[in-house]
């Protein structure tokens, strides 16, 4: 399900796009790889991440953070709850 290419990584940035969060990546001396700005709605990734790095960290992020999908494009509904799916199995 998890492929590390960078359209797997634009799929991931679409979908957080769409919801009510705002990616940004930045220099930072973060412990996980990012930081979440819950109350301003803004996921911060490390952006000397490599591509693999990016995809993991914004995984991790999709997994934590309940993101309002009223607003999701149909693809972008089902990758959400495919995404949900695969974390429950792992």
């Amino acid at each position: 399900m998890i492929k590390y290419t960078n359209q797997f990584l634009a799929k991931l940035e679409d979908l957080i796009a769409e919801s009510d969060y705002i990616l940004r990546y930045e220099k930072g001396n973060f412990k996980a790889g990012y930081c979440l700005l819950r109350e301003q709605k803004i996921m911060i990734v490390n952006k000397f991440f490599t591509m693999e790095g990016k995809i993991n960290a914004l995984l991790d992020i999709i997994r934590i953070v309940p993101l309002e999908t009223t607003k999701f494009s149909e693809k972008n509904l089902k990758l959400y709850s495919e995404l949900a799916k695969a974390e429950v199995s792992a």
